[in-house]
């Protein structure tokens, strides 16, 4: 008799639709931060306008609210699907959704308003930091106590990498944020000098490298195979690659403080250790993309398939740049220019925001019980807009830091600068409008993608109320690789 007990998806789809509209919102912000950066009287000369106000909105929006959002209600997603069984502590479950919805509200209210540690991706005062720890160690709760139930010894390697995400992201939010409080609305860090600077660092790379990496990894080795129909081109290799990635990553935050105070040794360090981790980063992309091996012709009919192999190209693309751009001479042309914001966009809208539309795109039809998305040519609107979008976006910017770069670094025939600060903005001016329409491009695919999981959601309230419960199926042993023979 097949087991009459059902998945819980009401969670999986509460995070669905926080995902799609915190996406809207916080690219939103990002398109309008482009445009005061051409434009500089769009801030009307109000404070919580200016660019410096709004920018960690677009960054917290982007990467927590819609990144965060669209990773827990994948791990969620996957971790039944994988162990067979239904998710452990429900109303805990539920709690993380409403709790991570009111640290991002909290989060992006007070920070255009001035209540900020003034910490990269880390910006949120102490008050909001507590309430992210508790609902982040709820969050990891219910994931081990439904690892733990799993009706299946097996663990997929998915959910490796998810362990793996929740873990660290927990340790560097708490290391990182450990502060005294003054007030209601201040706090100040227990470090000082360098020493602050290396752990924001360290906590900065590896928010990064589990939040942005592991974490959406752990969806592609899900995903991927699922929508190419056929096995991880190498179950053995993603094994690899996990002790690899969090082996190696964890070393290579002091990259970001190249030529500062930070001693020289340390800098070195980074350095090396990010030229290394091209080797694993490399070992994932090629996993994902070699599973595709037979299945190519599912690139001209499925939108879903387009969108992560695309993720997977520009997943390699960005970690190399990433690693060249840790070699110091290298840092010592692009370090503090628009390089790096092509650098950053190329993996959060190349790979971040790429594999989690295509898996929002494989989740949200099973997870609402309905065949397809309403609507395929939506589907291949929204592929084209976003890839148009990040293509002018990341061109744009390569080529004003280039000309930053090479601008700052001039001097004449008596060593002193050649150009005035002043002139390399005016020079660089024509591709932040460039940027700009790259981003509206993009913030329009979004909008595309929430219009069409919308009606998705009403064909499936529309057809039976209430979607589709998908029976838990019998256990039965996954097929792992043979253990290798012994040595002669």
């Amino acid at each position: 008799m097949p087991n009459t007990e059902t998945y819980n998806d009401h969670v999986v789809r509460l995070f669905l639709l926080a995902a799609a509209v915190w996406g809207v919102v916080g690219m939103s912000v990002g398109v309008y931060i482009a445009a005061e950066l051409a434009w500089p009287g769009l801030n009307f000369d109000v404070p919580w306008l200016t660019f410096s106000r709004l920018r960690p909105d677009h960054t917290f929006g982007v990467i927590f609210a819609f990144g965060g959002s669209a990773l827990m209600g994948s791990c969620y997603y996957i971790v039944q699907r994988t162990g067979h069984v239904r998710l452990a502590f429900p109303r805990l479950a539920n709690f993380t959704f409403w709790g991570w919805q009111a640290v991002i509200l909290m989060a992006m209210i007070s920070m255009p308003l001035g209540i900020t540690q003034s910490k990269e991706y880390a910006e949120p005062e102490w008050f909001v930091d507590i309430l992210l720890a508790v609902v982040w160690v709820s969050f990891g709760v219910v994931f081990f106590a439904t690892l733990a139930r799993r009706r299946i010894r097996h663990i997929y390697v998915a959910n490796w990498y998810f362990g793996a995400f929740i873990i660290a992201v927990g340790l560097l939010h708490i290391v990182n944020n450990l502060a005294i409080p003054v007030s209601l609305w201040k706090s100040y860090p227990i470090y000082s000098g360098s020493v602050d600077a290396m752990v924001q660092w360290w906590y900065g790379h590896n928010a990064v490298a589990f939040f942005l990496t592991a974490g959406f990894l752990g969806m592609m080795y899900y995903f991927v195979p699922r929508q190419a129909q056929q096995p991880l081109w190498s179950y053995r290799f993603s094994i690899v690659n996990f002790w690899a990635l969090i082996s190696i990553y964890m070393w290579a935050g002091s990259h970001h403080l190249m030529y500062t105070a930070l001693p020289d040794w340390v800098q070195s360090v980074g350095m090396a250790f990010s030229l290394v981790l091209l080797m694993p980063s490399w070992g994932s992309a090629a996993n994902g993309l070699l599973t595709f091996n037979g299945s190519w012709h599912k690139l001209k009919t499925d939108p879903a398939a387009k969108f992560m192999v695309l993720a997977l190209v520009f997943y390699a693309a960005s970690t190399l740049e990433g690693s060249m751009m840790a070699i110091k001479t290298v840092n010592s042309l692009t370090h503090y220019t628009d390089w790096t914001i092509a650098h950053v966009h190329a993996g959060s809208i190349g790979w971040v925001a790429m594999i989690t539309i295509g898996s929002l795109y494989a989740m949200a039809p099973r997870a609402l019980g309905r065949p397809a998305m309403h609507s395929t040519p939506a589907m291949e609107l929204h592929f084209w807009m976003h890839t148009v979008g990040l293509l002018l976006y990341v061109i744009a910017m390569w080529s004003a830091g280039a000309t930053e770069g090479l601008m700052w670094r001039a001097t004449d025939a008596h060593g002193a600068l050649k150009y005035p600060f002043i002139d390399s903005l005016n020079a660089i001016k024509p591709f932040y409008a460039v940027r700009w329409f790259g981003g509206v491009l993009v913030l329009g695919g979004m909008i595309v993608m929430a219009w069409n999981l919308w009606h998705t959601a009403a064909d499936a309230r529309a057809h039976l109320i209430k979607p589709i419960p998908v029976p838990i199926p019998e256990p039965f042993p996954i097929q792992v690789p043979a253990p290798l023979p012994a040595a002669p």
